[in-house]
């Protein structure tokens, strides 16, 4: 056949003439299929399209050529029609293979383009951020930083058959971090005895739940080591979490004073006489200026306890993070880890609700461990004595906390491939909530987005926390719970994560808007609902250490977890040296160097686990257990 859209010469002896007349009909189909815009004919996938009106060449029969030109006018014997209507079913059946073939090089092309994965469609079950503070969020390409390596992801996890590939990671590669052996006592000084009453303690939390939370537990060691009577705490109301909630709205208050009731005296309101002081007038408010972060015992003793002395009360305002963790006595830390693990427990509203939340992410009824029974309380059916549970009878899940909010985003002054749109509106963030941050970046000279990101100073996106998962060898059909919603970017964000695991679901995908209306505007409390589903995983992911609600989780599910509650935590520094190397690496080498960081990662935990029991970044050296 000749070049397309240039006539050919006949051969020498070759009969030309025109047919026009005589192909009527065919020429009425012919032009009716062109009007109608049949895929297979005159068009490339790709966009390039031919010529009809040139003349056509047909090889005709024997071995003659026949030329019909489709702007001439002719006559065609009957001949020509016979041989036409002979060998019509071999001309259509022709069209229908070149369609085909153009159909399947669309396919091929789709499949092997790395730019596919960027702007493929959201699957019709994806998830769906609403309300999100990025002013890119619907943008329709998202911002990614790997895609070749999100290309050779798709494919991998494409390859394994999810019955017979197994991560290994489901398990717990290391039980002996759950088993610990109790400290020696060491000698404590304290303020006094019991029976010598020093005065009242109040606090002020900030934060969100998981702060207010640990900021409790340790004004339960501060008031243990003053021999202070300690006013059941406050939680201040935060412009960013915008929640009014206070501790009754969700831990049980009884509860709380029954458990500690042989360590410390608690009551819940201040006595009268001393409501209508003016306790900044007289020295008594302590805000977190004036206490150093993670403060030693001594410095309670040598600083607070003469203000309690002198004025009968002292009122702890912010009180973020305000007791240390090493050194500290041992009698100290464990009635810590008695507050957080046995004293705090989440009010019936919620306890319900997560319930309800567990049971239909694993479609199973009854508890399935101590975490569950811890967790839930009498919300859940205890498994008869003797009974073992079939846990294949229920649907396994990894419980994964993307810390990707906006706040984290902005205050890590890191670069996350938004372009100008992020760079701005991440800008306008930290002018308006993180001003002190601005004013201190002003006299030091800052680091680049690349320096502070090879220094593990970035939180993982949600494409890096996909990547991790994919590399640790978890298939595509696994069922994700998503911890916290607000992730910055919002569906923009989530599509390279929803395109290699589309099964993933939030709490607002699970429950009923009927179901979550008593915790609308209670961030907290919708807080809490994602701890129950994180510490009742069969594995939890978290994508930073530093994090509170990540902290909290972990040291929940070594407590309670018998050694079958494994907790994923990736290295930040490690996993950006791996990415550096996103243009060059193989699939394969990114799967090992994955594997060994999360390994040799708990590892590290085991040798010092008793550091990151009760939260961010570490805890006692060793493990206290409440008998």
């Amino acid at each position: 056949m000749g070049k397309q859209g240039s006539p050919k010469s006949p051969r020498p002896g070759s009969l030309s003439f025109d047919a026009s007349s005589g192909f009527k009909e065919y020429q009425f189909r012919w032009n009716e299929m062109l009007q109608n815009g049949d895929p297979s004919l005159g068009r490339r996938v790709s966009g390039g399209e031919y010529t009809w009106d040139k003349p056509i060449f047909v090889k005709g029969f024997k071995n003659d050529s026949v030329k019909y030109n489709a702007s001439k006018g002719g006559s065609a014997g009957k001949k020509h029609l016979w041989w036409f209507l002979r060998h019509l079913r071999s001309i259509i059946f022709t069209f229908m293979l070149m369609g085909l073939l153009f159909l399947l090089d669309s396919l091929m092309f789709s499949l092997f383009d790395p730019s596919f994965l960027e702007n493929s469609p959201n699957p019709s079950k994806a998830y769906d951020a609403k309300g999100r503070n990025a002013a890119y969020d619907d943008q329709e390409k998202s911002p990614v930083l790997y895609s070749r390596l999100l290309h050779m992801a798709s494919l991998s996890l494409a390859e394994k058959d999810p019955e017979k590939t197994v991560s290994k990671f489901w398990k717990e590669q290391f039980p002996q971090a759950s088993s610990w052996t109790p400290c020696a006592d060491k000698n404590v000084k304290r303020a006094g005895t019991v029976n010598n009453h020093t005065g009242f303690i109040l606090v002020s939390a900030n934060g969100g739940l998981n702060q207010q939370r640990v900021a409790v537990c340790n004004a339960v060691a501060v008031a243990s080591l003053l021999n202070a009577t300690l006013v059941i705490p406050k939680f201040l109301y935060s412009n960013v979490w915008k929640d009014p909630s206070q501790f009754s709205d969700i831990y049980q208050e009884e509860t709380f004073m029954h458990t500690l009731k042989n360590d410390i005296n608690i009551i819940k309101e201040l006595p009268s006489h001393l409501r209508s002081l003016d306790l900044e007038a007289i020295g008594s408010l302590v805000t977190d200026a004036d206490l150093a972060k993670e403060a030693t015992p001594n410095e309670y003793i040598k600083n607070i306890l003469p203000i309690l002395l002198r004025n009968g009360i002292v009122h702890f305002l912010g009180f973020g993070n305000r007791l240390g963790f090493d050194p500290l006595p041992y009698d100290l830390q464990k009635l810590r880890c008695k507050c957080n693990f046995h004293a705090l427990k989440f009010v019936p509203k919620i306890q319900k609700i997560g319930s309800l939340l567990v049971k239909r992410i694993r479609k199973y009824d009854s508890a399935r461990s101590m975490l569950d029974k811890q967790l839930l309380g009498n919300f859940i059916s205890s498994i008869p004595s003797g009974e073992q549970v079939n846990i294949a009878s229920s649907s396994k899940y990894l419980a994964l906390h993307l810390r990707f909010e906006v706040d984290m985003v902005a205050y890590s002054m890191c670069d996350f491939g938004g372009g100008e749109n992020e760079t701005r509106e991440l800008q306008a963030y930290r002018e308006e909530h993180f001003p002190l941050l601005l004013e201190r970046l002003k006299k030091v000279k800052p680091l680049s987005p690349a320096e502070l990101r090879k220094m593990g100073r970035c939180p993982l996106t949600p494409e890096e926390a996909a990547l991790v998962l994919a590399g640790l060898g978890f298939s595509s059909g696994a069922y994700i719970y998503l911890a916290g919603s607000q992730i910055y970017g919002g569906k923009s964000r989530m599509r390279p994560v929803i395109n290699l695991y589309p099964n993933i679901v939030t709490k607002e995908d699970l429950l009923s808007p009927t179901e979550l209306a008593p915790f609308r505007n209670f961030s907290s409390q919708l807080a809490a609902l994602d701890f129950i589903a994180c510490a009742a995983s069969d594995v939890f992911a978290m994508t930073d250490s530093g994090s509170q609600l990540s902290s909290l989780v972990s040291g929940f599910r070594i407590y309670y977890g018998g050694g079958n509650a494994p907790t994923l935590r990736p290295s930040k520094k490690r996993l950006a040296a791996i990415l550096q190397e996103n243009s060059t690496i193989r699939w394969q080498s990114f799967e090992n160097r994955i594997r060994k960081m999360i390994e040799e990662g708990q590892r590290v935990h085991i040798r010092g686990f008793g550091r990151s029991i009760y939260r961010q970044p570490r805890c006692n050296e060793c493990m206290c257990k409440h008998q």
